[in-house]
């Protein structure tokens, strides 16, 4: 910030973490350099909304997902098959997913479970569900991003637990792929996600209502078709055609007049 000051260039900050209430309650550094900005951008109003509680305005352009990338497709007879993109860290709460897991696989033994990530917590992870009797649990480790398409499409059930959370990109990525969600409500995801609009929202670390909405999905597979196709519209809204005015305008709003002026001109 200082340097941009000093050779007077505009500051715009792009602020992603779903850890803003914590660190901007914590941060006195943090709130005065984002006071700082010319423009602050977030990709979900529940970001907006907790930087306002601490005098910071924010713009809101969501994220965006490829939708070339990930091909949709139904899941008319649903197979109970999940996956889950979190990685293993605290604040994601895997460890939920694995205790819901538990409880789908009583109701169906053949039930799979296919973690993709990495992190801190892998071992404790891979301990529990030892530890819970799981069957049909497979870690893969992290994937390259050309792999990733492949892990949803493998899937009839996107599950995922966190408890701090803002806009995840693992959401925009299975709405694409036409895999159902199961989420946590959590942070800025009911922003990106209506219950029984485009899945299931359920309560923070509740393993219980985590697996009866996952097991209501796939006892119901027209329900949960209608869901993903409605996910899958939403997605319209997240993609680089609909998002790149809105970061010209905010690129645009830092320059000077005279730059934005010569800047039209040139473009007609």
């Amino acid at each position: 910030v200082r340097v941009a000051r000093a050779v007077g260039k505009p500051i715009v900050f792009n602020y992603h973490s779903g850890e803003a209430p914590d660190h901007l309650r914590r941060s006195a550094l943090a709130r005065r350099t984002l006071r700082a900005a010319d423009v602050n951008v977030v990709p979900s109003r529940f970001l907006q909304e907790v930087f306002a509680k601490f005098r910071i305005p924010a713009l809101v352009i969501p994220n965006i997902v490829d939708l070339d990338r990930f091909a949709y497709r139904d899941r008319r007879t649903p197979r109970p098959r999940l996956v889950s993109t979190r990685n293993f860290e605290p604040m994601y709460n895997v460890a939920c997913t694995l205790r819901a897991f538990q409880l789908v696989q009583r109701r169906f033994p053949e039930a799979t479970l296919t973690l993709v990530g990495h992190g801190s917590q892998q071992s404790a992870l891979e301990q529990l569900a030892r530890d819970l009797g799981l069957q049909h649990v497979t870690f893969t480790g992290r994937l390259a991003p050309e792999r990733m398409p492949q892990a949803y499409d493998s899937a009839d059930l996107y599950v995922q637990t966190p408890s701090i959370d803002n806009m995840p990109m693992s959401v925009l990525e299975a709405f694409a792929s036409g895999t159902p969600v199961v989420s946590t409500d959590v942070g800025g995801v009911r922003a990106m996600l209506t219950d029984r609009v485009h899945g299931r929202l359920v309560p923070d670390n509740d393993p219980q209502a985590v697996a009866n909405a996952v097991i209501e999905l796939l006892d119901d597979p027209v329900g949960a078709v209608q869901l993903a196709r409605q996910a899958r519209a939403a997605c319209d809204a997240y993609t680089w055609t609909a998002t790149r005015d809105r970061w010209l305008d905010v690129y645009r709003s830092t320059l000077p007049r005279a730059a934005v002026a010569g800047a039209t001109v040139a473009a007609q």
